[in-house]
């Protein structure tokens, strides 16, 4: 059961029938009591989302993307693994392993595929190529859901790398954040043969002795941000790492439940002048909603937390390791708290903006960060 077969969409139009039906039929919830986003997605907002998703949103075209990028599943420890694998039209590319987080998919990444993947049509050199492989998480997307406990980042590290070994790469490197981030940790801490360094756009530590004792200006802004999100920012994680299932029944259920649920973490966590579609596109919006729709991966999504939320033990990375930091990320980590855990960082860079979902917010400067980085360890 170990070969790899071509996965092809092809959604069933009663699928997308039964979405609309649910749109048209939703029960709206009362505007909120604010003027602001403190109470969660405001009800305008996601009527206006709703209303194109329902009347203007084409997910044939994102299907249409999808099949033409080369899709594949390939069963590793029982479970079938969904990835895209876009290879390069340059002999020397260098293989790139790419892994989302929650609330994305591999919607992520649909716009730096074509300048990692074919730099020489996108403005770049032959030399910076890269063959992409980009899997989806388990119980994510079009990966199978997981039917046991025990699919942790420590666990997909392993099969991620023996998703490498099976596609004939014997020298590779790894890219991630959110849950993508832990993931390419747990790999740099593996160390599986073939991995040369990884990257990070989301620098995982907690803070040193130091920070605590005789804080920096950078560790005091690093504090402020954890005690922002421990405040404000996360009930979604607890719900989700302590009553996934609970919560599931509605995100599986309701369009407007899951679309209100995903579409406040894009607009808290992006680097946006107002809202988050004016940096992600509206319509890669609902792609990526959709992905969690018609996986119906609400609570197979939501599982991951309580599989790896607070309950994962980092090793230390002694591969070459590179870092670009983005500076609306939720959880900065300055270079001294990283350095604990990370014993050669091989590249560090802070950017001039951007969030927590770089790849999609800001493209170029993603493509940049990856192709410095990992021209240390070609």
């Amino acid at each position: 059961m170990t070969q790899i077969r071509p996965f092809m969409l092809a959604v069933p139009q009663d699928q997308i029938d039964d979405l609309y039906r649910r749109l048209d039929a939703t029960r709206w919830a009362e505007r909120e009591t604010v003027d602001n986003w403190s109470q969660g997605t405001p009800l305008a907002v996601l009527q206006d989302l709703a209303a194109y998703w329902r009347n203007g949103y084409d997910w044939r075209a994102c299907e249409a993307r999808l099949n033409a990028l080369g899709q594949f599943v390939t069963e590793i420890d029982g479970l079938d693994i969904h990835f895209l694998h876009v290879r390069s039209p340059e002999p020397g590319a260098m293989p790139l392993l790419l892994t989302h987080g929650w609330p994305g998919s591999v919607i992520e990444f649909m716009r730096v595929i074509g300048p990692l993947s074919n730099p020489v049509a996108n403005g770049g050199r032959a030399e910076d190529a890269f063959h992409l492989v980009i899997p989806s998480l388990p119980g994510y997307g079009f990966s199978a859901k997981p039917a046991t406990t025990g699919w942790g980042v420590e666990r997909i590290a392993r099969a991620w790398a023996e998703l490498m070994r099976r596609l004939d790469y014997t020298r590779w490197v790894a890219q991630g954040g959110d849950w993508g981030a832990f993931v390419t940790h747990c790999i740099g801490g593996q160390a599986p043969e073939g991995c040369a360094g990884i990257h990070l756009n989301m620098p995982i530590s907690g803070p040193t002795r130091a920070a605590r004792e005789n804080p920096t200006a950078a560790d005091r802004q690093a504090f402020d941000r954890m005690q922002f999100y421990k405040t404000w920012d996360t009930g979604y994680a607890i719900q989700q790492a302590t009553r996934p299932q609970s919560l599931g029944y509605g995100l599986v259920d309701s369009p407007i439940g899951l679309a209100g649920w995903i579409y406040e973490k894009l607009q808290a966590w992006s680097d946006n002048p107002g809202a988050a579609t004016e940096v992600l596109g509206r319509d890669a919006v609902l792609d990526n909603i959709m992905l969690y729709w018609l996986g119906a991966a609400g609570a197979s999504a939501a599982r991951l937390y309580w599989e790896s939320f607070g309950k994962t033990r980092l090793q230390d990375v002694t591969l070459p390791a590179g870092f670009s930091v983005f500076p609306e990320e939720i959880l900065p980590a300055p270079r001294s708290w990283v350095e604990q855990r990370m014993k050669n960082i091989a590249y560090w860079n802070e950017l001039p903006r951007g969030g927590h979902f770089a790849a999609w917010e800001q493209p170029e400067l993603f493509v940049g960060e990856l192709r410095a980085c990992f021209a240390l360890m070609r």
